[in-house]
């Protein structure tokens, strides 16, 4: 027995040289630890004090990983026998140990390709020509190497949508990897901790428009990537509007009114005007979003504001009311009984393709849609009457639906790997060549050969450069009701808006109340 233990002495002794930190033992720790952070970076974290902790933590672990037979010297005792423990076997304790404190640090996977199951994307419905969102997933999904995608459509009005995304982020956002939200609600989502933020992803942000993606910032932090953009165009008949018209203002779009129904007037006498011509203009009055964007381009357009780039309620300012009130007051008239009439009489309810509609069969003059309605009106069975597109009398609102993590998503890499994916430079044309979506990329405004295709891409960039956001607050929702009941008061009391009104906006902006 002394004679074994005297023997494996001196294999200790003779190994001891091999135990002395070599330039490769030096190499291989430098390896590990440095994968180990940029790892650890690139999926997302540390974003607190104690995830910088575990990362030194994790570093240090991975750095002694590769070199264990210079950590202390385990042996175990039994019977007077010491017998080392063997190195690699040091090594697999270390590097789970690694794993178990990266694993509860970051609280998701480090690399995209080891994350597994269904992305599940909830969006609002697909209103593009085509279902091109729908084939842009199914070419993802026949990319190998690749997490099956899937998408989970809400129907109903932009409220409906907001509705039921809500409640499923509410309950917990369970099954949800990829929220497509409408851009004024992301204040909401993020406030309220539903989605996962990317300031630590490396992200090509000059590649996009920028009105668009800021959008997507809240609190110096990016929070998702513009799917599309959108911005009000004005549509008009240019068979009765000659040149390139450009109106400054409501005033100026009721007198080309005016004037196209005088000139209706003489060729009457001839029998020869437009039977089927009823009114100027034909919006989205409907008491649902549609209402809250067109008052507000209309309060635009007046020079009028209801809440300032800082978030304050400013429309009962003495400077603003009365341009407020001119909106209001042109919007009663246009809606009144005189002839001409200025807007087609059922445009109170009316939402986006009902309003299409009434352009289509030829009962307006203009028509305010999203670009959208250009396809829709371009492709069979299209419209009879030549058209041609400009910019709003003012700024439009600013739309469009932004894709976003959900915070409680199990696979965020591959996640924002499909979020690239569907806002790279190759989707955005085919969302906006097959389905007819406005692109949020700078490269697509500035292809030259899809402008002379569409030649009214030019007056989209501008009016999308030009458009402004609604109201950024976490209430916004609560905010657009409040303001859309009190502008349908005004337009069934003469113009005149409820009492509290500013005072209840005021709330709505403070608390939600």
């Amino acid at each position: 027995m002394e004679a074994r233990l005297s023997k494996i002495e001196q294999q200790d002794a003779s190994s001891s040289s091999e135990n002395e930190l070599s330039p490769r033992d030096l190499i291989h720790s430098l390896v590990v630890a440095g994968a180990v952070v940029a790892g650890a970076l690139a999926s997302g974290w540390p974003e607190r004090p104690i995830q910088w902790l575990l990362l030194v933590v994790a570093a240090i672990l991975g750095g002694l990983a590769p070199h264990t037979r210079l950590i202390v010297r385990i042996r175990l005792r039994g019977l007077k026998v010491l017998r080392p423990v063997r190195p690699y076997r040091l090594r697999l304790v270390l590097l789970g140990i690694l794993a178990l404190v990266v694993a509860a640090g970051s609280g998701r996977l480090l690399v995209a390709a080891t994350e597994f199951g269904e992305l599940v994307i909830l969006s609002g419905a697909d209103y593009g020509l085509g279902g091109q969102r729908q084939a842009l997933i199914d070419q993802w999904n026949s990319l190998p190497d690749r997490p099956h995608a899937r998408i989970v459509s809400v129907p109903g009005n932009a409220d409906d949508q907001h509705g039921a995304m809500l409640d499923a982020a509410q309950r917990g956002g369970r099954g949800v990897d990829i929220y497509n939200l409408d851009n004024p609600f992301m204040a909401e989502f993020v406030d309220a901790g539903y989605l996962r933020a990317l300031d630590s992803i490396k992200l090509d942000l000059n590649a996009f428009l920028r009105g668009p993606l800021e959008t997507c910032r809240r609190h110096s932090k990016w929070w998702g990537l513009p799917l599309n953009t959108d911005a009000g165009l004005l549509f008009y008949r240019n068979d009765l509007i000659g040149g390139d018209p450009a109106f400054r203002n409501w005033a100026d779009l009721t007198t080309a009114v005016e004037e196209v129904f005088a000139h209706e007037q003489v060729l009457a006498g001839a029998g020869l005007n437009h039977r089927e011509l009823e009114a100027g203009y034909v919006g989205q009055f409907a008491s649902y979003e549609g209402l809250t964007v067109n008052t507000l381009e209309a309060i635009w357009a007046a020079g009028g504001e209801v809440v300032d780039a800082k978030g304050n309620l400013v429309i009962d300012d003495p400077e603003m009311r009365p341009k407020v009130q001119a909106a209001l007051d042109s919007l009663v008239a246009g809606l009144s009984g005189r002839h001409p009439r200025v807007i087609l009489p059922p445009a109170d309810s009316y939402a986006e393709s009902s309003a299409t509609q009434a352009f289509r069969d030829g009962r307006a003059i203009f028509l305010r849609n999203w670009p959208i309605a250009y396809f829709e009106l371009t492709r069979p069975p299209g419209m009879a009457k030549p058209f041609a597109v400009t910019e709003l009398p003012g700024p439009s609102v600013l739309g469009g639906q932004n894709l976003a993590v959900a915070a409680h998503s199990d696979q965020p890499q591959a996640a924002l790997e499909l979020i690239r994916f569907l806002t790279s430079d190759f989707s955005q044309r085919l969302l906006f060549e097959r389905g007819g979506f406005a692109p949020t990329r700078v490269s697509v405004f500035a292809d030259t050969n899809l402008g002379q295709r569409y030649p009214y891409l030019r007056t989209l960039r501008l009016a999308v450069e030009r458009a402004r956001p609604r109201p950024q607050t976490p209430y916004y929702a609560r905010f657009s009701e409040k303001f859309r009941t009190g502008i349908l008061y005004a337009l069934q009391n003469n113009g005149k808006l409820p009492d509290q009104f500013a005072t209840d906006l005021e709330a709505v902006l403070r608390d939600g109340s």
